[in-house]
């Protein structure tokens, strides 16, 4: 008989994902079953967004309250952590999209519940201790974020947005695939803690398809997170898709992609650090030039940001660089402070954006504190925050603060990363201070229409995102107290005595180990 029972853990593991998952799926019954109409399309968002916060109540039940060390879904405060992070994008994203897609005239349900599922699909991966895990999580988010980005069907950038997505997603999930293939060919496993092990025991730092697999599964996150020099796509998807989409790919996405990437390197790679450290570091100093070099030459806003969000991606990837639980722990601070600053710099974008396809530049904003001064300071405390500017950024800047010093108190000190760090800082400081600028100092051109002023759910995610920005910065401390107990466990090997003289091989054959090589003291414990 077929025992469809499941371990405590695990059941526990899957609440949250599974509240969210059959809320959709309820929720796209019903759509079907309605025309479409501005009405529908906004109970529906309503109903998704009851779904999220239901399964944020239930995260944050669990937080501090369970934690399992073994199985394919982790149950530790990381993954709470990073699907509160999850869920407070997700409502936010529906919030702003029930009035986003009623200026530019969408009207299908179905965006709120691809958007559950998109989140689920996040949540898994943020919590996947297994490479089938992960790749299953990362599937269930693409999916659906493909079908988003092209929701605009009025506007022909949308459509060739969502292609290029599509085209380049696939090719990026098949280096992503081959890679697990290849390091599960290596090891003979694929949960993460075991390939920790045997990267020792195997000495499968020498090995050729163990190292072939880590670059392919770097490609592949590379991709997700939109990294130099595979970041190709995202100025064109995030130019054309809905505004409200746009700001979920650059934070929450992004959020989910980092949660996954940081928990592979430094459960199943830690030993493996220095194959792999100088390829992150590269991929970080090219990510953060040219991220923040070409946002310089940016008028379109959102294309702006979307150059803005490949810099921040540089920004996280020196804290994977540093190969410590504290560089985790500030990845987490450092992911709440952009994610907030990002949904209500959108949320001031959508209010600005021209009918139909939602374009906002920086002639639209001109003498903008002369027309709607209140939106024109919301936009100045979210630019100041992504900049990582003192005061009124101040979690922008205690973001990036922690990550520098995480880099700079690992075993082997980032230096070089820190210093290309500050540098891009100041470069970007060149566009963020010019929309400042453009808002507070140019004369608003004659016979301009007029922006409304912010209404309803966007209204309410601009006050409370500025509040936000601004209390964190103020009041860190309960903060920096969840991302510390938030750092996901690093594997440490097990010690040379119990390591038997010959290890099974993976699907690959047998390997002898040569020696027994010490653990790389950087990443084998935490600060």
């Amino acid at each position: 008989m077929l025992d469809l029972s499941l371990p405590l853990h695990l059941t526990i593991a899957v609440v949250p994902e599974l509240i969210v998952m059959v809320g959709a799926m309820l929720l796209l019954l019903w759509a079907a079953w309605r025309p479409e109409s501005a009405a529908h399309q906004r109970a529906v968002g309503i109903a998704a967004i009851g779904v999220a916060v239901l399964g944020l109540v239930a995260v944050s039940y669990y937080v501090g309250r369970f934690e399992a060390t073994d199985g394919a879904i982790a149950v530790d405060n990381f993954r709470w952590l990073m699907s509160i992070v999850i869920l407070i994008g997700t409502i936010a994203t529906i919030a702003l999209g029930i009035e986003d897609n009623e200026r530019v005239g969408i009207h299908f349900a179905e965006s709120h519940v691809l958007v559950l599922l998109a989140s689920s699909g996040m949540m898994l991966l943020a919590g996947a201790r297994d490479l089938m895990m992960i790749f299953l999580g990362i599937e269930l988010m693409s999916i659906a974020m493909y079908a988003l980005a092209g929701m605009n069907r009025r506007n022909p950038r949308s459509a060739e947005g969502a292609l290029k997505y599509f085209l380049l997603g696939a090719f990026s999930t098949a280096f992503m695939l081959y890679g697990m293939a290849l390091i599960y060919g290596a090891t003979g496993s694929v949960r993460l803690a075991e390939i920790g092990e045997r990267v020792l025991t195997m000495n499968l730092v020498a090995s050729p398809i163990f190292l072939i697999g880590i670059a392919m599964l770097l490609v592949g996150f590379g991709f997700k997170v939109s990294s130099v020099p595979f970041h190709m796509y995202a100025p064109d998807v995030y130019e054309g898709a809905p505004t409200a989409i746009t700001a979920y790919m650059a934070a929450t996405v992004k959020a989910a992609a980092f949660a996954a990437f940081i928990r592979i390197w430094l459960e199943a790679f830690p030993l493996a650090a220095d194959a792999w450290r100088p390829a992150v570091a590269v991929l970080a100093i090219a990510t953060m030039i040219i991220g923040n070099a070409v946002g310089l030459a940016q008028r379109n806003l959102k294309r702006l940001l979307a150059y803005s969000s490949i810099g921040h991606a540089g920004y996280l990837l020196v804290a994977i660089a540093a190969g410590t639980s504290q560089g985790a722990s500030a990845m987490v601070f450092y992911l709440l402070a952009y994610t907030i600053a990002t949904f209500g710099a959108f949320a001031v974008i959508s209010m600005l954006g021209r009918p139909g396809d939602g374009r906002v530049t920086t002639d639209d904003i001109s003498g903008l504190w002369h027309v709607q001064p209140s939106m024109a300071i919301a936009m100045s405390i979210f630019m100041l925050a992504l900049l990582g500017f003192p005061f009124f950024g101040g979690a922008g800047f205690l973001a990036k603060w922690y990550i520098i010093k995480a880099a700079l108190e690992a075993a082997e000190p980032q230096t070089m990363l820190v210093v290309v760090m500050a540098i891009t800082s100041v470069i970007a400081a060149g566009y963020y201070l010019y929309v400042v600028m453009v808002m507070f100092m140019r004369v608003r051109p004659e016979g301009s229409v007029v922006p409304a002023g912010a209404t309803g759910m966007t209204r309410a995610i601009i006050v409370v995102a500025a509040a936000l920005t601004i209390g964190i910065g103020l009041v860190p401390d309960l903060i920096i107290r969840y991302a510390n107990i938030a750092r996901p466990r690093i594997a440490v090997p097990r010690t040379a005595a119990m390591i038997p003289p010959v290890a099974p091989g993976g699907a690959f054959g047998r390997a002898t180990p040569r020696g027994d090589p010490a653990p790389d003291a950087s990443v084998g414990r935490a600060p």
